[in-house]
């Protein structure tokens, strides 16, 4: 795990202890990666609560709760699915927060619209979520990193907002 990595995992666990936040992850590209980070910081059994890899669109469909009508209409690498995956994975976990991410992590599978290395990620909870796409070809791993990265970023600022909000 990198330096990086680590950081904010450590700084998102401590948001999470204090607040009293539960967390969930669903994860397509990153492939747990998300999950790992997290769960690197002792004291995480706290507050997370578990994670759905679902590479597949039936998996999405199925654990998730993705619709076919997105999938169709906008793909599995798309802004619409990574909000319907952050929704699915709140309600399969109960969970107060969750984190999601669908891309090409490659080296094959990409299309001119949608190139190797592109990635879309959402963090949310009940009341929010906000979206990220990353599109910069690094390689696989680098690629499964930088996603994994980004989504711990718009995780932390999102459980900021909402604690910061909270605390007004």
């Amino acid at each position: 795990m990198s330096v990086e990595g680590k950081m904010l995992s450590k700084h998102i666990s401590e948001i999470f202890w204090r607040e009293e936040y539960s967390l969930a992850t669903a994860e397509s590209c990153t492939a747990g990666n998300i999950a790992a980070t997290l769960t690197a910081i002792p004291g995480s059994s706290k507050f997370y609560k578990g994670g759905i890899v679902a590479y597949s669109n039936e998996a999405k469909q199925n654990l998730l709760g993705v619709s076919a009508e997105t999938l169709e209409k906008f793909g599995a690498v798309s802004e619409e699915t990574v909000i319907e995956m952050v929704k699915g994975a709140i309600k399969a976990f109960n969970a107060d927060f969750a984190v999601a991410t669908s891309g090409i992590a490659g080296p094959t599978g990409g299309t001119p619209d949608k190139p190797i290395g592109t990635v879309w990620i959402a963090a949310g909870n009940k009341d929010s979520v906000v979206t990220e796409k990353v599109c910069e070809d690094n390689g696989r791993e680098q690629n499964v990193h930088n996603a994994t990265i980004r989504a711990l970023y718009l995780l932390r600022e999102l459980s900021q907002n909402k604690e910061n909000n909270e605390g007004k």
